[in-house]
């Protein structure tokens, strides 16, 4: 008994290691699998498809630049999703809340006159406060009575985007223009950093977003302890970690950095808040931060794999007779494998936690 207990404590973590960037290589390759059959049964060559996808990517500085541009929201919605993660919980809710800061933005964008910086900083503590009140009523049910986070932030996402839809149309519609609000002033634009491209200042901030939070989670005790929560809630709370309080602040933080998502496409791109402004970054966020099993630092990497996916899959409806929702298929199949392998690896872990308690 007392020569197996340390062989299984002392290999455990490298083989985790390994394990989970196995899972995520091969939750890819079958994704690929998945899209290059798709491809051949609409008869499309699946090497042109992809090497178009390729090229409408990375093809030049313009479609690179394009790429990071799209990657910009789902970065800092995966540094969003990874607060919770690393937390234990599941903030499934980044959408919405990506939804509420981008209307924060815009309306602080064009309600006020401010001096430039000034008024572009206003705009972003708009989106991160809006983003983490969306959040605040199923972080506290979920701290106070322990519901299940997963269903209220689903929820709230159909009432955020709705919500907003309504403000848009009904409240502050453009007289004269479409499902959109007035545009903000120039003084809320975020700076861009190239003159052929939208892309803007917001990849900066979402690249030093996701490592505050790496430094946060290594370098702090407040850091360790969200750690000890997410590994172990029973443990964290019995070495003195404050589970209630820090799960509503976990989630509320969470909730402001999906705001932030929000309120950096309003000001960098649109420069007025639109229905269907940002379709889809919040549930991508969430996909990259799984994918990176809750790394910030790997969610950028995954993110701006992502970026490079929905910024390629422009030029694949023009070249080719493939539609662009086969990236849709392809990431569909990334979540149901990363979810299997979080599934096999939780049941596995508790076996094997059953296991040592009975040697």
């Amino acid at each position: 008994m007392t020569d197996r207990s340390p062989e299984i404590s002392d290999r455990r973590p490298l083989y985790e290691r390994y394990e989970h960037l196995i899972g995520q290589a091969l939750a890819i390759l079958i994704a690929l699998i998945g899209g290059t059959v798709l491809v051949l049964l609409i008869g499309e060559n699946p090497l042109l498809v992809f090497a178009t996808l390729v090229d409408g990517a990375l093809g030049s500085p313009e479609r690179i630049a394009s790429s990071l541009l799209q990657s910009t929201p789902i970065i800092l919605s995966g540094v969003a999703a990874c607060i919770a993660f690393r937390g234990g919980l599941f903030n499934i809710g980044v959408e919405g809340q990506l939804y509420m800061g981008g209307f924060a933005a815009a309306w602080i964008g064009f309600a006020f006159q401010m001096p430039p910086v000034i008024h572009v900083i206003a705009g972003l503590l708009a989106a991160v406060a809006a983003g983490g009140l969306w959040i605040a009523i199923p972080a506290f049910f979920r701290a106070r009575y322990g519901t299940n986070e997963v269903v209220s932030t689903i929820l709230s996402n159909y009432v955020a985007i709705l919500l907003t839809s309504y403000l848009t149309i009904v409240v502050f519609k453009r007289p004269g223009g479409w499902s959109e609000t007035p545009g903000i002033a120039e003084t809320a634009y975020l700076p861009q950093l190239m003159t052929y491209s939208r892309l803007n200042l917001g990849i900066v901030i979402a690249i030093v977003a996701a490592i505050l939070l790496h430094l946060f989670l290594t370098r702090t005790p407040a850091g360790y302890g969200m750690n000890a929560m997410g590994r172990n809630r029973s443990f964290a709370e019995y070495g003195g970690v404050p589970i209630r309080r820090n799960t509503f602040f976990i989630l509320l933080a969470s909730g402001a950095v999906g705001g932030l998502a929000g309120g950096v496409e309003t000001l960098g791109v649109h420069h007025r808040f639109m229905e269907g402004f940002a379709p889809g970054f919040g549930f991508d966020g969430v996909i990259a931060a799984l994918l990176a099993n809750g790394n910030p630092i790997g969610t950028i990497g995954t993110a701006l794999f992502f970026g490079a996916l929905r910024s390629g899959s422009l030029l694949i409806e023009v070249d080719t007779n493939a539609s662009r929702e086969i990236i849709t298929v392809f990431q569909a199949i990334i979540i149901l494998c990363v979810s299997a392998q979080i599934l096999i690896r939780n049941r596995r872990d508790s076996t094997q936690g059953e296991r040592r308690w009975k040697i």
